[in-house]
């Protein structure tokens, strides 16, 4: 493409009308390639996506979904319903709606991911923020005046949708598609091992997701879900994880470390995994995913979406989180 140079010098007025001409006629051109440029990067995308395998990482959650002891209920009413909102308008009964209240923590989900400034150690958030000082404020985290950057609503737009891997733990370990034991803990040794026979590895930024087998219990026996014993990381394999440089990390069970989530090393601790992880190391943690299809699909490597509600200093948040993985073959 040619491109017009000015001339040395001042030239005169009737000399700007031509050259102004000629460079609107240039900046044209380079406009109009950029756009064919962008509509052709907008059609591979589009095409990209929509030739993906979409596995959904959701459980279907309702007032029996199994929880855990130190979080508030569950409760889904309607409200409204189209019985008695029909006629409301005067319209000749033509409208009905239905409406519904909920009531229960932002942590909940299945999945649900944890805010930054869910956990605290010693009295600090990560970062090293006063946790009583960021939650003083019942309107949220944050809403004092201190750690706001902590609340869910905060959650960098960077990870929405991230390179993620699977380490299918329990297969490994067990040969089948059954659970692993409630009482195993998954070392970093377990975790290398499902790296090396998968042929992938944990890159720094990368999401995470470790499957023991419990989400099967989700549904069938919510039981032994929500019992007091379930497989998942101890603090070994989560320092491999804050080292290798995961910034989000998630499984089938609903603490993600294992239950009880108690270690007498190198001191008793109580939820040991959830501190070095998000109040030492600043990683989200998601719990409650359904990994039985990325498992079944032997998808090791691949696109995933997590989008939070973006509530303002929420704790955590329900996510409808989904993988997009290359087509059957």
């Amino acid at each position: 493409m040619n491109r017009h140079v000015p001339p040395h010098g001042h030239p005169t007025r009737p000399d700007l009308a031509p050259c102004a001409a000629m460079l609107l006629a240039g900046a044209i051109c380079i406009a109009s390639g950029a756009n064919a440029f962008a509509a052709e990067a907008d059609a591979a995308l589009w095409a990209t996506i929509r030739g993906a395998r979409v596995i959904d990482l959701s459980h279907t959650w309702d007032s029996k979904s199994p929880i855990a002891g130190v979080n508030p209920p569950y409760a889904f009413s309607l409200a409204a319903t189209h019985g008695k909102t029909r006629g409301s308008f005067k319209d000749g009964d033509q409208l009905s709606f239905t409406s519904e209240t909920m009531t229960w923590s932002g942590q909940h989900g299945a999945p649900s991911i944890d805010a930054l400034g869910h956990i605290g150690r010693d009295g600090k958030l990560f970062g090293g923020v006063d946790a009583a000082a960021a939650t003083s404020d019942l309107a949220g985290i944050g809403a004092s005046g201190t750690g706001a950057h902590l609340g869910i609503d905060r959650f960098p737009n960077d990870l929405l949708i991230n390179r993620a891997i699977l380490l299918d733990v329990a297969f490994w370990v067990k040969g089948d598609a059954t659970p692993l034991p409630a009482k195993f803990e998954i070392t970093a040794q377990h975790l290398k091992d499902a790296e090396k026979r998968q042929g992938v590895s944990v890159r720094k930024g990368d999401t995470v997701f470790i499957r023991t087998g419990w989400g099967q219990h989700f549904a069938g026996d919510s039981a032994t879900y929500a019992g007091e014993a379930s497989p998942g990381p101890g603090l070994d394999a989560a320092e491999y994880l804050i080292q290798a440089g995961a910034r989000v990390v998630g499984n089938d069970t609903l603490t993600f470390e294992q239950r009880p989530p108690i270690t007498m090393t190198p001191k008793f601790q109580v939820f040991p995994v959830h501190m070095r992880l998000i109040a030492d190391s600043g990683v989200f943690i998601i719990e409650n995913l359904n990994l039985e299809e990325l498992s079944a699909a032997r998808a090791y490597e691949f696109t995933v979406v997590t989008p939070p509600i973006k509530v303002r200093g929420g704790t955590g948040s329900a996510l409808r989180a989904f993988a997009l993985v290359p087509p059957r073959r």
